[in-house]
């Protein structure tokens, strides 16, 4: 379970939200809403402990995330709305080293089917620095395919840049995860379609202060 009790955000001299509070439980999506400013992504900084709340704390299986520390970490996948993809280095190489840095061991074979699950078949010993920002996004992603055994997913507008089968893949992919009994907590400006048991929706406009 993820717990988030009465978390705090004050960014500069802004608090983005107050007393904000919610569990999930295996096989729940968190759909997190709001206005451009209002601390979505500050919020799964949060969840994902890379940003202290200014009160508050976050729960894993009822610990404290902040003293869990790598233990939490070797259980998630945190994707940021950047791609995070280094112009040096080849898709493949991408996402070998991402997967390497997140403790994932994979060999080239796993990768380049994940890569290939993203439409970028021909792509995958390119440079990045001449892939679109699309191809770019789904290098970050294929990420997903390879971390099918970890119970939380934290994503921060997974949809950016993508077309729309890329998009249909990745509302199928989430809901296969959700379907097994894991938790994916999400940001999105646009509409997803996304089939899950429970679905729950937290905006946060209502809450900036």
């Amino acid at each position: 379970m993820l717990e988030a009790a009465n978390l705090e955000c004050v960014r500069g001299d802004r608090t983005l939200f107050s007393g904000l509070s919610f569990s999930l439980n295996p096989g729940e999506l968190l759909r997190v809403a709001g206005t451009n400013g209002s601390g979505k992504t500050s919020l799964l900084r949060i969840l994902c402990g890379l940003l202290s709340p200014t009160h508050g704390e976050v729960r894993w299986q009822g610990g404290n995330i902040g003293s869990l520390r790598e233990e939490y970490w070797k259980e998630i996948i945190y994707l940021g709305h950047s791609s995070a993809v280094k112009d040096g280095l080849t898709a493949m190489e991408n996402l070998m080293v991402s997967c390497t840095l997140a403790g994932l061991t994979i060999d080239h074979e796993q990768a380049r089917a994940a890569l290939r699950c993203f439409g970028l078949a021909e792509c995958e010993d390119l440079p990045a620095k001449v892939l679109s920002q699309g191809q770019r996004r789904r290098v970050s992603l294929a990420r997903l395919i390879l971390s099918d055994k970890l119970p939380l997913w934290i994503l921060d507008e997974p949809f950016t840049a993508l077309d729309t089968a890329a998009v249909d893949y990745m509302q199928t992919l989430i809901a296969e995860h959700v379907a097994r009994g894991a938790t994916v907590v999400l940001t999105t400006h646009q509409e997803a379609q996304i089939a899950a048991a429970t679905l729950v929706t937290i905006d946060l406009t209502s809450r900036i202060l």
